[in-house]
């Protein structure tokens, strides 16, 4: 109706009734642009037809799918602390989701604080490694709250690759500029240095010209320790990159309604096969390590590595049996082993020998007449990077034994002769001891395959790849705090037959098993059967694998322990 109708149909007319007129016609026009008339008149028709029961959730499902994308409205962080007690950080995504604010979803990551080596502050401040923890946290946070929060406003959160790119490159930069300040406090410090330098040794030194004390006796038949590699530098608040990338990929899963190993695995290079196989559990039985109460320090882990396509359930099973079959021994008059306890899930137990703690093994396994050696073997975690006593140069593999590296070698060969369902040994040297690494694996390389977890980690994720130690075939990756999603994902795809374990900062949250599935990873370590928070993510494998079983994409593959490959990092 024109203004002039408007005005014959009414006998008085004034400004407000024009201002009131226009009013409407700029909110008609307003919705014919938005197309409202025609979905509501659409949406009217079919409900009229269907007749739902719940007529305004109808007509809320209806409009959901003309609504906007979701965004990427802020991130924000807090401290918080995992299940040993140690600090961690929790990234928080909110979003724009028709129209409103809301906290999609988050992620909580622990750091390497305790054993981050000294760094640089953002002021260029020196700090000590007491300090690093607190000074991570910090960081982290403000990098979050300062740089990582208006970076990524905006953003869809299913854009992983992009906003890991932004992730990364901030990352970069913040390190160059690390790089720089180290680079330049060393230039002064070798100043001071050579201004200061001490007066030469006295002629008349106990030493002769090669530098030996004369004093002293040499074995001239053992070689050396090789020196230890310095500790990776890590860049304080690092752990930003990684947990707000996390959180991005759980928003992503929770806003498209799927789960999180389906998002990782859309994100990684299209495969030939629509299958997709679960990771197989490593489950700790038995710890017989350096935190134990008995004198035997060598076997840190005893674990159960299955070997072919078993249900996770019948894995998990299996393993409950033994781990009630050991304590019947156990508790029995003749088992000589001293202070019994649980120890990160397993069983720790105190031995003199490691014979003693595999005999144990051994005689579950033949008293529940279970297959050792073929569908179910055994690995060990050696974990000889905590066993080297540097004053002397050697192992100490039991209280008061030491082992040197070739003595190490030996003991090895002589363990997996007589126990030869040992199909797998986790870190059992140093990373510096290459040359042991390669004997070892020329020894017994035909049965037993050489796990890098320590000793895989040779460089930080922005330096060059390093050769692992010849004769490792396999390798053990954790989810890093300054590794992005995408990051991890070229990392599994560069690898054969990777191995995704736990982080020591046990949460409740259960995605690492998510993202063992989605990266394809051939076996998940978590650890022993006890303990809410890791059962948890064992109960999360054995519903994937229920899920996948019901929709018929559950893969089934064979693992070649043994197979050598060449690997780099």
């Amino acid at each position: 109706m024109s203004y002039k109708g408007f005005l014959g149909c009414h006998s008085k007319g004034s400004k407000e009734d024009q201002e009131f007129y226009d009013l409407k016609n700029k909110a008609a026009e307003y919705y014919r642009s938005n197309g409202v008339p025609e979905k509501i008149e659409c949406v009217l028709n079919e409900m009229f037809v269907q007749k739902p029961n719940d007529i305004y959730g109808y007509l809320a499902n209806y409009f959901t799918r003309f609504s906007c994308t979701p965004v990427i409205s802020k991130i924000t962080g807090r401290e918080v602390y995992h299940g040993t007690g140690l600090t961690a950080i929790q990234a928080n995504v909110h979003c724009i989701i028709r129209d409103e604010e809301k906290m999609v979803c988050s992620a909580v990551m622990g750091g390497p604080y305790d054993s981050l080596s000294e760094g640089i502050a953002e002021s260029g401040e020196t700090v000590c490694n007491s300090d690093q923890q607190q000074l991570s946290v910090t960081t982290a946070l403000n990098w979050i709250r300062e740089h990582l929060n208006p970076m990524l406003q905006g953003f869809n959160p299913t854009d992983q690759t992009n906003i890991d790119k932004l992730l990364s490159d901030f990352f970069m930069a913040r390190y160059l500029e690390d790089k720089k300040i180290c680079e330049r406090e060393e230039e002064e410090n070798k100043s001071e240095t050579v201004s200061e330098a001490p007066p030469q040794a006295s002629p008349t030194s106990n030493k002769d010209k090669k530098g030996v004390d004369k004093g002293k006796r040499v074995n001239s038949t053992e070689k050396p320790l090789p020196p230890a590699e310095p500790p990776v530098p890590r860049l304080p608040g690092a752990i930003a990159v990684g947990v707000v990338s996390f959180a991005v990929a759980k928003t992503a899963t929770r806003l498209i309604g799927a789960p999180l190993y389906t998002h990782i695995t859309s994100i990684r290079v299209q495969q030939a096969s629509n299958k997709i196989y679960l990771p197989m559990p490593m489950i700790t039985i038995l710890s017989c390590g350096k935190n134990s109460l008995g004198k035997l320090n060598l076997l840190d882990e005893v674990i159960i590595l299955p070997t072919s396509s078993q249900r996770v359930r019948q894995v998990i099973g299996l393993n409950l049996e033994l781990q009630r079959e050991m304590m019947r021994i156990l508790n029995g008059s003749g088992c000589k082993a001293g202070p019994v306890g649980i120890s990160e899930g397993s069983l720790q137990v105190g031995f003199e020998r490691p014979e003693q703690a595999l005999d144990l093994v051994t005689e579950a396994f033949a008293n529940l007449k279970l297959p050792l050696g073929s569908d179910l073997r055994l690995a060990i975690n050696c974990a000889a990077h905590c066993l080297m006593d540097c004053s002397r140069g050697r192992y100490e593999v039991m209280s008061g034994c030491h082992k040197s590296p070739d003595e190490l070698v030996d003991l090895y060969e002589g363990l997996i002769d007589k126990y030869p369902s040992i199909t797998a040994l986790i870190d059992p040297f140093r990373k510096e001891d290459v040359e042991q690494w390669e004997r070892l694996a020329s020894a017994i390389g035909q049965s037993c395959c050489l796990i890098a977890d320590a000793a895989s980690n040779l460089c930080p994720r922005w330096g060059d790849a390093k050769p692992l130690p010849q004769g490792v075939t396999k390798v053990i990756f954790r989810h890093h705090g300054d590794m992005t999603i995408s990051e991890l994902i070229r990392k599994f795809a560069d690898k054969s037959e990777t191995i995704l374990a736990a982080g020591s900062a046990e949460t409740g949250d259960t995605s690492i098993v998510d993202l063992a599935v989605g990266l394809g990873s051939f076996f998940l370590k978590l650890g022993g059967l006890r303990g809410g928070e890791r059962m948890d993510k064992y109960n999360r494998l054995m519903a994937i694998e229920e899920e996948l079983e019901q929709e018929g994409i559950l893969g089934a593959r064979e693992i070649n322990l043994v197979k050598p490959a060449a690997l780099t990092l």
